[in-house]
């Protein structure tokens, strides 16, 4: 997909996968990982802590210590709206700005994190088939579907053919839960925007369930409005094969 310049106050959905449909998580540590680079890496300047040295404390990378104890961050590349991550890929909704702030904020988030991985697992060269791909929001209609598409992203894991509304409540690795009300990742999201145009996180929890009984449907409707083409179908379908053959 061809990249167009990317406007500072516009929404973006962002996404990559690993090269040669490898796992880019493979344990608890590498989502906690990359979590933490998101909230690290979302600043102005060179920023600490890119090595493979983890912290240690989850309590800090999840966001539940002490806000008003935290330095604050004074010029945010992005506003992190929402995440999803799954094995192999991940997805974001992310609003620029600072002029080029994507750009950077995904090139910092994708280097910083692979020479962990790469450290970690003892591997050597590239860990993201190439570069990220951006698709800018531009419609209420659009961004209607979007937060619960990448949200309802982990059923493509849901082998036990659970509820899925509860499947989605209990998957740790995206914002969904702290969309719902219920602390998992606060200090990396800015909720307030996505709340406003969904009247509320009780109205959210009732919405995504109503939108994932017709996920199917939906699916069809973020194809039409929010990538070029039949990119939607052809990342959901190739994500969801490569998620099936890598657990087999």
């Amino acid at each position: 997909m061809k990249r167009g310049v990317i406007a500072d106050g516009a929404v973006y959905h962002v996404y990559n996968r690993g090269a040669d449909r490898r796992k880019i998580f493979v344990d608890e540590k590498d989502y906690l990982r990359f979590v933490h680079d998101m909230s690290e890496f979302n600043e102005e300047g060179n920023s600490i802590g890119v090595g493979y040295k983890f912290i240690q404390n989850p309590v800090k990378i999840a966001g539940l210590d002490d806000d008003e104890k935290k330095p604050k961050k004074k010029k945010p590349l992005v506003s992190i709206l929402a995440f999803a991550l799954m094995p192999n890929h991940f997805h974001l909704l992310l609003i620029q700005k600072e002029n080029n702030g994507i750009t950077l904020f995904m090139k910092k988030l994708g280097s910083g994190y692979a020479l962990y991985f790469n450290q970690k697992y003892k591997r050597s060269g590239v860990l993201f088939q190439g570069r990220f791909k951006s698709v800018h929001i531009k419609k209420n209609s659009h961004l209607k579907h979007i937060p619960y598409y990448i949200h309802a992203n982990p059923l493509d894991l849901n082998r036990r053919r659970e509820d899925e509304i509860k499947f989605i409540n209990s998957y740790r690795w995206s914002s969904h839960m702290d969309y719902c009300g219920w602390r998992n990742f606060p200090s990396v999201t800015e909720r307030s925007f996505l709340l406003d145009f969904f009247d509320g996180e009780e109205n959210y929890r009732k919405s995504i369930a109503e939108w994932v009984k017709d996920r199917s449907d939906n699916l069809e409707k973020v194809r039409e409005v929010a990538l070029e083409k039949f990119a939607v179908l052809f990342l959901f379908i190739t994500l969801s094969l490569e998620c099936l053959l890598q657990d087999l």
